[in-house]
């Protein structure tokens, strides 16, 4: 009888190992396969926005290189909080993704004290895309030439200079929050619902400055309405390349941009994010796709699945820390 009991034991244990064997190699025929369907991709905001244009050129052109379904599939809501949840609660197949960026990334997470995701744990970066910078904006009759004229008209009358900006808590909101630190001065902050009466504001005169991404203020630019005074990009824009940075204009070091980035839910299998980020890189080095992201004032990134977790390790600590000295935070 024992000799029977190890018996049975040794072929128990040579059963599991087979099986063990055999359910990496069905994985890996499926992932072999991938994608045999559509793959969805969350945008965390409403059709129209920065955030779903670069959305869809990518996708367009993950459908025409590789003859893939991509659909964009919006969820606005809470910030980017709803899009995000969605996608961080999928099955972890390669088949759901979302457009992530600073805000919805690196920003709730503070601003938010009942987040409903962890975008280290429950997320998967899998390539990053692109970054823009954000700029301080005045009417065009502004009597301030520069980020100096602000400087030292707001010394001289501190909280009598208006600053708007399209809600607490984003990124243009808090750019506009260091570069008051990095100056030392004191500014009358006016939060909007959106850019849409912001911009009919500035352009009347009713607020002095008004802190945005490149993209909301480009055409108002170009039609001679409004003026940049300052971008808060490490290097200048190539669609402004007459406006200096912040960094240039006396504050070493100044850096505070939008970056965006596509990921999938924690537990995606690696060869699938794989397939993905090569999939991602090789549409951001057509020519059509980096003409048309730069075209709204952004800047192709790319790069290894690593690289973006490794920016949003760096992140997620330091738009905390900014969120938490400007006191601002939301249900």
């Amino acid at each position: 009888m024992p000799a029977f009991t190890s018996l049975s034991r040794s072929l128990c244990a040579a059963f599991l190992g087979l099986a063990a064997i055999a359910v990496p190699t069905g994985a890996a025929q499926a992932q072999a396969a991938y994608p045999n369907k559509p793959i969805r991709l969350i945008v965390p905001f409403p059709p129209g926005g920065g955030t779903d244009m670069i959305a869809r050129t990518v996708a367009q052109k993950l459908a025409d290189q590789n003859k893939w379904n991509v659909i964009v599939d919006n969820r606005p809501g809470a910030g980017g909080n709803l899009g995000v949840d969605a996608a961080a609660k999928s099955a972890p197949d390669g088949y759901t993704l979302v457009m992530g960026q600073t805000s919805n990334l690196a920003i709730n997470p503070t601003l938010y004290p009942k987040l409903p995701y962890d975008p280290l744990k429950d997320l998967v970066p899998v390539a990053l895309v692109s970054s823009s910078p954000i700029v301080m904006a005045a009417p065009i009759n502004s009597p301030f030439k520069s980020y100096a004229d602000v400087v030292a008209a707001a010394k001289g009358k501190p909280d009598a200079l208006t600053l708007g900006y399209s809600g607490n808590g984003t990124v243009a909101h808090l750019a506009g929050e260091l570069a008051e630190n990095a100056a030392d001065i004191k500014l009358r902050h006016i939060p909007y619902k959106g850019a849409a009466q912001a911009m009919t504001d500035l352009v009347g005169g009713q607020i002095d400055l008004y802190m945005s991404s490149v993209p909301t203020l480009l055409g108002q630019v170009r039609n001679g309405k409004l003026k940049v005074l300052a971008i808060t990009s490490a290097k200048r824009s190539s669609q402004l390349p007459d406006v200096p940075t912040l960094a240039e204009s006396g504050y070493k070091g100044f850096e505070a941009v939008t970056w965006f980035g596509i990921l999938a839910p924690a537990g995606t299998p690696a060869p699938i994010v794989a397939q993905l980020n090569k999939a991602i890189n090789q549409a951001l080095q057509h020519a059509e796709v980096a003409e048309k992201l730069k075209s709204e004032g952004g800047d192709v990134l790319g790069g290894t699945s690593e690289q973006f977790g490794t920016l949003l390790r760096a992140e997620v600590p330091r738009w905390g820390k900014i969120v938490k000295d400007s006191g601002a935070s939301l249900d």
